[in-house]
């Protein structure tokens, strides 16, 4: 009876169209996505572009009013979200459904040209999974919009070879680097692979201008996101916020080669598995140029010197790819015997959406809403309460300021992380020297009436030990607690 089940499942996978299949992922995404879109946040970095999307629809270039260390891209991407949807949480949760969505059907597209249709279909199955569970990765993030722009240009450069093809391609990489700049490193693989077909079939199809026209696709992203800032004869506030402070962040937050070894030991000891037991074909060019972009983000993570939860995002998708093909070769994972508890799997794995449907269920119940999180039922109180905000910092639940309609006290503020990140202080001219300065500046300067903090959890990362000291005891002695709600803390200014 199983294997009667399993064949007319795999039997209906292999007869689904192009179409279908988008559709099938787009509605997988959107049940596994959907419970987390009445959260305040996901991660902390969402909030921050949201921020500054904000900033931008107020009629302020990135860096200018505010300030995070990401390429502007990303920055236009929310803003562009927030100017036509307004203050909507749902609008931009949805926008990353259709990221995951598109993302996980170029990988399906990608796997056809050396997989069977079933086999493709679940490979993008699972990068649904790897792209909304295990972790912050139910938000909208800057890694899942990259990678929207990131397979689209792989696949162009996979199966198309015209000039046209390979200009958008170069576009949608440019894009790419635009939102996340580590992906430069990938995506100069991709070029350096160009120039190689190039003398490889000097007298074949391939012509130089394959590498030059895809390179001026990303040569025209960078320079589209550069003019604004020309215009406004702004060019040197680009120039060190997007290139030199994340030198600057990459060369002096970088953590142990020991912490980074554990993924990059699993990447190279699966491909060295495919290629010993013949698992991959590694003189397909498809093959060839995923593990060039596999290679050019782990280069990425190394030079970074970190590799955090979401940032597995612009690995996934590629990596999933060459693992679907890998496994659907695997004698234990064909068998019909183990077939029927793999099938189950898929439905198994979305326990955080199970607990998230749970949970907002169970706050409509308790609260009349779908919404919470501390980031929105913090600005609630205070609207509630008429309690003043026009001078507010949040150094939690920062996305409190979207929702009063506030900013930021400085610049260093807009992530709250970034008050301690001292060194890249000098890159969007901050009067101040250090993270002390910052703060004293902050707290005795500008005196904020109120200060949102968390219960029971340190204002700033533990190893931050001088500023966490400074403002535990600056609160203590100018500020009260006006009141608890959930775990977010409200601290009122003494007279």
């Amino acid at each position: 009876m199983p294997d009667k089940v399993i064949t007319s499942l795999c039997a209906k996978c292999d007869k689904l169209s192009g179409k279908m299949v988008f559709m099938v992922l787009l509605g997988i995404t959107f049940f596994i996505r959907l419970p987390f879109f009445f959260r305040d946040y996901i991660d902390r970095d969402e909030s921050t572009f949201i921020l500054m999307g904000q900033s931008l629809v107020d009629g302020h270039l990135p860096y200018t009013q505010l300030w995070d260390l990401k390429p502007p891209f990303i920055y236009f991407f929310f803003g562009s979200i927030i100017s036509l949807f307004g203050k909507s949480f749902i609008a931009i949760r949805m926008v990353g459904v259709l990221a995951v969505a598109i993302t996980a059907f170029f990988s399906y597209r990608i796997s056809r040209q050396f997989a069977r249709k079933q086999v493709a279909f679940w490979t993008s199955v699972a990068c649904v999974m790897l792209l909304s569970l295990f972790g912050s990765l139910q938000g909208l993030m800057s890694e899942h919009i990259c990678m929207l722009f990131f397979m689209p240009a792989i696949y162009l450069l996979i199966t198309k070879t015209g000039h046209y093809a390979t200009l958008g391609a170069g576009l949608l990489m440019g894009l790419a680097v635009m939102t996340k700049l580590n992906m430069a490193y990938p995506a100069l693989f991709m070029g350096c692979y160009l120039i190689y077909e190039v003398f490889r079939n000097r007298r074949q199809s391939f012509t130089p201008g394959r590498p030059f026209l895809y390179g001026t696709g990303i040569l025209a992203i960078i320079l589209l996101t550069l003019l604004p800032y020309y215009l406004t004869g702004r060019t040197d506030m680009w120039w060190k916020s997007v290139i030199l402070a994340s030198l600057e962040y990459s060369a002096s937050r970088r953590h142990s080669v020991l912490a980074l070894s554990p993924i990059f030991i699993l990447v190279i000891g699966f491909l060295f598995y495919c290629w010993r037991y013949k698992k991959l074909d590694f003189n397909n060019r498809t093959v060839q140029l995923l593990i060039l972009a596999i290679a050019g983000v782990l280069l990425s993570f190394a030079k970074g010197g970190r590799v955090n939860g979401h940032y597995l995002i612009q690995l996934h998708p590629l990596l999933i790819v060459l693992a679907g093909v890998a496994f659907s070769r695997m004698r234990v994972l064909t068998s019909w015997k183990y077939l029927p508890y793999l099938m189950i799997l898929p439905i198994m794995l979305p326990l955080e959406s199970y607990m998230e449907y749970y949970a907002i269920v169970k706050n409509k119940i308790d609260r009349g809403t779908f919404f919470n999180g501390e980031g929105i039922t913090v600005p609630e109180y205070l609207i509630t309460n008429q309690v003043d905000t026009e001078n507010i910092i949040f150094f939690e639940y920062h996305i409190g300021y979207w929702l009063l309609g506030r900013t930021p006290p400085t610049m260093a503020a807009t992530h709250p992380s970034n008050i301690c990140r001292d060194e890249i202080y000098p890159f969007y001219d901050n009067p101040r020297d250090s993270s002390l300065e910052e703060l004293s500046y902050i707290m005795h300067d500008l005196r904020p009436q109120v200060v949102v903090t968390r219960l029971d959890r340190s204002v700033f990362d533990p190893g931050e030990e001088e500023e966490n000291l400074y403002i535990t005891k600056y609160l203590e002695e100018h500020y009260k607690v006006l009141d608890t709600v959930d775990q977010g803390l409200i601290h009122q200014r003494l007279k």
